[in-house]
């Protein structure tokens, strides 16, 4: 297929708002697309070439981007960088400077879908020495046989910047409506295997082939995710009785996978992190006894010589460790609490009751304190013996408690309302930083104050600026690693202000939530502070409005 087609499915989603209308659009377009084009046509309508369960990244900068359409059209990086501080968006740049390109061969090759999304992939797979140029030269190639509008969506592609509104939602209805599968069906699908490219290919072969997808060992998935209740009280509404109540611990959430011959960790953004752990492979090996698995659970650190846990943000560190691991292991000893199974012995268990699925852990689980343990738990009808286990639950230390539908299934990639957390004091916003402004005096060489976003449907919704909780050197968030990791991320530049592709997540605390016409949330922070970077959380999983109107809610009734 014609590089050319998409493009005019991209314009036109760029035209409308409405997301019934991007559903038509796409629907319409995939439905009469071949069999074997699907699948990574799918990805290039999300902006993607790598599925999100795929640990692989593109790799390229917005500065590499300038040096692309410098080698492709013959213009000085200079003369784009000026461009681009004027439009904003590289994509625009480039097809501007296609258009007027100094530097024509004779003949253009007409580009297909499938070529554009083969050199992108490519990009992830370059290593060695030369590599930036390679990967220029890739993109570059591309880009001297474009044409303007085509330029425009390539960079676009590249930067995985695709400004179409294109969610996820809006792919899993097009997909639905395609082949007239109910939505449903779609989203339970997607949540065991992760690519909506696959999803399309399948459901195009018809609903019976869809409904063949399982839980996977060694293939991460999605986690359920419960939502917040602000008492005990509230928490047997949603729940009935009995409910379980649990310990809600402040470690990372890792899967645990057995195929039978291997053993995997990944964690809830689906990143494998079985090498950054090698130490536990031992101990699940001797502690769990199944042949096959997959096991949700939470990795607590604890200090080596006192043996008390330490919070998220003391071992935060080890999920993206590459080099020194035996030293860090040693440093940040970590226990298993392990809490839910979704596959046992070859079968699917995420369909069995919680009870079910509780009896199975406690019969394949050798429990040893600070190594592996099962969840401490309390199943009750009793509202007072529930409010009991949440004070002594924060007595000890630890966040407050989980309560949990003794019957409710588990649903991966959900957030729920048979699984319930309850917590002593205002729920921290897990946030993504979508702005940035560089620093005056000793600062300017960073970005020193960060606007911050929550979750809207399918858009981010501004809630306040942070520049609190972060230190200039020593340990913890430093304006320079912040900076580091923000500076590839510039999609656009005003004077001081720069706004960055939406990526890096921080957990934000703050005194109140305010109403405030400020931000188009409708809401701001009052006194936030960055508390730690959430290098373990996907995009999907941030705050969302409904939790900020929640918390503001519920502060009200309390001042009442």
């Amino acid at each position: 297929m014609e590089y050319l087609k998409l493009v005019k499915i991209y314009e036109s989603l760029e035209k409308t708002t409405k997301r019934l209308e991007k559903t038509e659009i796409i629907s319409n377009f995939i439905k009469n697309i071949l069999s074997d084009e699907l699948e990574y046509t799918i990805h290039l309508i999300q902006g993607k070439v790598f599925p999100e369960s795929d640990e692989r990244k593109i790799g390229m900068s917005s500065q590499l981007i300038l040096k692309v359409i410098a080698r492709a059209t013959g213009n000085s990086i200079n003369e784009i960088e000026k461009e681009w501080k004027k439009k904003g968006d590289l994509g625009i740049v480039a097809e501007e400077f296609v258009k007027e390109k100094k530097q024509r061969t004779l003949a253009n090759q007409e580009l297909t879908t499938k070529h554009v999304y083969d050199n992108i992939r490519k990009l992830a797979e370059l290593e060695g020495q030369g590599t930036v140029d390679r990967k220029v030269s890739l993109v570059a190639e591309l880009l001297s046989n474009a044409k303007p509008e085509e330029a425009r969506f390539i960079v676009r592609n590249v930067l995985e910047e695709m400004r179409t509104g294109v969610s996820d939602g809006i792919i899993r209805d097009s997909i639905a409506k395609a082949f007239d599968i109910p939505v449903e069906e779609i989203e339970k699908s997607f949540n065991f295997l992760v690519d909506y490219g696959k999803i399309a290919s399948l459901a195009k072969k018809g609903k019976h082939h869809l409904n063949k997808v399982e839980l996977q060992p060694g293939r991460p998935t999605k986690v359920m995710l419960a939502i917040l209740v602000n008492n005990v009280a509230e928490g047997f509404e949603y729940l009935g009785k009995p409910l379980q109540c649990e310990i809600k611990l402040d470690g990372f959430r890792v899967i645990i996978h057995n195929d039978g011959k291997n053993i995997y960790l990944f964690t809830r953004r689906m990143e494998n992190v079985t090498n950054q752990f090698k130490e536990l492979m031992p101990i699940i090996k001797n502690s769990i006894k199944a042949d096959s698995y997959i096991i949700d659970t939470e990795l607590v650190g604890y200090d080596p010589k006192t043996k008390k846990y330490l919070p998220f943000q003391n071992i935060s560190q080890r999920i993206k460790r590459k080099y020194d691991i035996e030293k860090i292991a040693k440093d940040f000893p970590v226990e298993i609490n392990i809490f839910d199974i979704l596959y046992y012995n070859g079968n699917s268990a995420a369909d069995k009751p919680l009870k079910e699925r509780r009896d199975i852990l406690e019969k394949i689980i050798s429990e040893k304190k600070l190594s592996i343990v099962l969840t401490k738990k309390l199943v009750t009808s009793n509202e007072k013996d529930a409010e009991k286990f949440f004070k002594d639950s924060i007595k000890n230390g630890f966040e407050g408690i989980m309560l949990k539908n003794l019957n409710a299934e588990y649903k991966p990639g959900r957030y729920v309302n048979y699984m319930c957390k309850l917590k002593q004091v205002l729920e921290p916003l897990d946030l993504v930083i979508v702005g940035a402004q560089w620093g005056e005096g000793k600062r300017s060489n960073w970005l020193s104050s960060f606007t911050l976003a929550c979750r809207d449907k399918n858009k981010f919704a501004e809630i306040g600026k942070v520049g609190t909780g972060i230190k200039e050197k020593a340990e913890g968030i430093t304006f320079k690693e912040l900076t580091k990791m923000l500076k590839p991320l510039i999609i656009e530049t005003k004077g001081k202000n720069v706004s960055v592709k939406p990526k890096i997540i921080v957990q934000v605390e703050y005194e109140e939530i305010q109403k405030s016409p400020t931000y188009n949330s409708g809401y701001a922070l009052r006194f936030p502070k960055l508390k730690l970077l959430r290098l373990d959380k996907p995009l999907s999983e941030i705050s969302d409005i409904k939790l900020v109107e929640k918390i503001y809610n519920y502060q009200k009734g309390k001042k009442k």
